[in-house]
């Protein structure tokens, strides 16, 4: 073989260049890589804009109580413009502190188009949990919403080199109304052009390598300081795609109607955002979790999807505008284990669980609870149990196992597939993070024995699908029985007037521990602790070492900013004998 190819190649073995191995001979013969390309996320707004540009990307109720509305290509054009101004500026790695606006959405496109990594940061947290994320991170600006602005405050003093680009989340682009955000888009589209008018060309948003980093979101850190996840650009395309599959987001005809419940900031909103935009369709931004606001885009605006933690949903069903739907909306499911319960509430009213189960270190999701035909024909209560299982593994993972929690570390002997024997469940495969950013010790006890190990309980069935019991440390050890605090949650929430349950150990003499359970109750309902205690000793479903030895009825439940139900607090107030939020 001759030509410029084989000259070359000549040339440099001649040189002893190791280069000659950069390019791969497959078996075959071929000696290319034309048939491979960067896999990124960040260009699927380029490719939706291109396709249909005039199509509805965002609806958002703005901070000064107007609906904007902006079509794919402005969606583009304006992200496009902020990867232009961080790349004049020279910012890599940008912080965003903001609820789920139309400038965090088009955060997500800009900095990575820009060459830069995402760390974003949940506006919940303590000004000094923020600080510390910001400053381990090494954050060089920050996008913050105006309404946060405050929090950073503290970060300010330590680092006030670090300049904030605020927005005020209004309908203007420009004038008075308008903020620094708006201005620096504004900035960037005018270095753009002054540059040639290059446009995408000009960008990454094909990524550099898919290996590289794209955002380090941050673990809740309940138990100790969060820990910043490194997610590649490979990781967040395949998860994305596993997303439009799992949660059913590609229509045939017409496109997916979302509304963005779940915290863009969570594991970067579970890569909903570059799910969404894969298949143009339409953001619905909401500023806060307004359930009057959340029920009116169900019903007027026909929306077809959302995500939400069992909490939310729960609330949502119970909510005084509650009514049964004309049409089917998907609700993807996670952030704690549901009950079956919920699930046959959700149903009633048309909203259908599609139920997943995954961290933060899993890009979110990565099972599914997958619906069998044959469960129709099964009793509701056995059908909507089966539904609450985590299930399998997503199609773009690999096979996720169950495995004896009693072995040396690194070693991995799965449970039986009977459906009782208790394991930890662990993941394998593309949408598993890289690593714990800066910390080479987390890490490697993450992935000991080559499997990320989540740290929770769980059975596996004979087919194959993972339930979950417990996280480890909220297992209630009785007289030498094991409850599971979920379980007796999913039994508890079946009484008629009891909204949502926590359950956690408190010190018993004689048992060892036994259960405390904190309730709230459902609107224009009271429920004395003793009758509920009562009530579970009717129950044949309640086994006799389950029933709580006390329960205390609460206002509210304390969460994380995905809904999850904060055990470590409960177990403070346990403590304490305090019980506020």
């Amino acid at each position: 073989m001759s030509g410029p190819t084989s000259r070359l190649r000549n040339i440099l073995s001649h040189l002893g260049s190791g280069t000659t191995n950069s390019v791969a001979k497959s078996p075959a013969g071929f000696d290319h890589s034309h048939h491979i390309h960067q896999l990124s996320p960040t260009f699927f707004l380029e490719r939706a804009a291109a396709i249909e540009p005039d199509a509805l990307a965002i609806y958002h109720v703005t901070a000064n109580n107007k609906v904007l509305k902006r079509p794919y290509c402005e969606f583009a054009d304006r992200a496009r413009g902020l990867a232009y101004y961080l790349l004049k500026h020279g910012y890599k790695r940008v912080g965003v502190l903001a609820t789920n606006t139309p400038a965090f959405l088009e955060s997500i496109f800009g900095i990575v188009a820009a060459g830069g990594v995402i760390v974003p940061v949940n506006y919940r947290l303590k000004p000094d949990d923020i600080t510390y994320i910001f400053d381990f991170a090494e954050v060089d600006s920050i996008i913050v919403d105006n309404e946060y602005l405050s929090l950073l405050d503290d970060f300010k003093k330590s680092h006030p080199n670090v300049p904030f680009i605020v927005d005020l989340d209004t309908d203007a682009t420009e004038g008075e109304l308008s903020g620094p955000f708006d201005e620096a888009v504004l900035e960037g589209l005018n270095y753009d052009r002054a540059q040639g008018s290059k446009g995408w060309s000009g960008l990454h948003s094909h990524g550099n390598h898919e290996d590289d980093m794209i955002a380090i979101p941050f673990t809740s850190g309940t138990t100790s300081r969060p820990k910043g996840c490194v997610y590649t650009n490979r990781g967040a395309y395949l998860a994305s795609i596993a997303n439009v599959i799992e949660s059913g987001l590609n229509f045939d005809n017409g496109r997916c109607k979302y509304l963005w419940i779940l915290p863009m900031f969570h594991a970067v909103g579970w890569t909903f955002p570059w799910a969404i935009t894969a298949v143009r369709g339409t953001h619905y931004c909401l500023r806060k979790v307004d359930y009057p606001l959340i029920w009116k885009l169900l019903k007027e605006e026909g929306v077809t999807h959302f995500n939400a933690a069992p909490t939310v949903n729960t609330i949502l069903c119970n909510s005084k505008e509650a009514e049964k739907l004309p049409h089917r909306v998907r609700v993807t499911v996670a952030a704690s284990p549901p009950t079956a319960h919920l699930f046959e509430q959700m149903t009633n009213l048309n909203l259908h669980p599609v139920h997943v189960y995954g961290m933060t270190e899993t890009y979110g999701p990565i099972t599914k609870g997958y619906y069998m035909p044959q469960w129709d024909s099964l009793p509701n209560s056995e059908k909507y149990a089966k539904m609450a299982r985590q299930g399998h593994g997503f199609v773009t993972s690999l096979p996720i196992r169950v495995i004896k929690a009693d072995q040396p570390e690194g070693v991995l002997i799965d449970v039986a597939k009977d459906g009782k024997e208790i394991g930890e469940i662990v993941f394998f495969g593309n949408i598993c993070i890289k690593g714990y950013y800066k910390d080479a010790e987390a890490t490697r006890k993450l992935f000991a024995g080559g499997a990320l190990h989540s740290g929770d309980l769980a059975v596996w069935h004979p087919d194959g699908s993972a339930q979950i019991q417990d996280r480890a440390k909220d297992i209630i050890i009785s007289g030498g029985e094991n409850i599971s605090s979920v379980a007796l949650e999913s039994l508890l929430v079946q009484h008629p007037d009891v909204l949502e349950a926590g359950v956690v150990a408190v010190p018993d003499s004689h048992w060892g521990e036994r259960p405390k359970a904190y309730l709230t109750v459902k609107e224009g309902k009271t429920l004395e602790p003793q009758d509920m205690i009562n009530w579970c000793r009717s129950q044949d479903t309640i086994s006799k070492f389950m029933i709580p030895r006390e329960v205390e009825i609460v206002k509210e439940l304390p969460k994380t900013s995905t809904g999850k139900i904060q055990k470590n607090v409960l177990r403070g107030w346990a403590k304490t004998g305090r019980s506020e939020v």
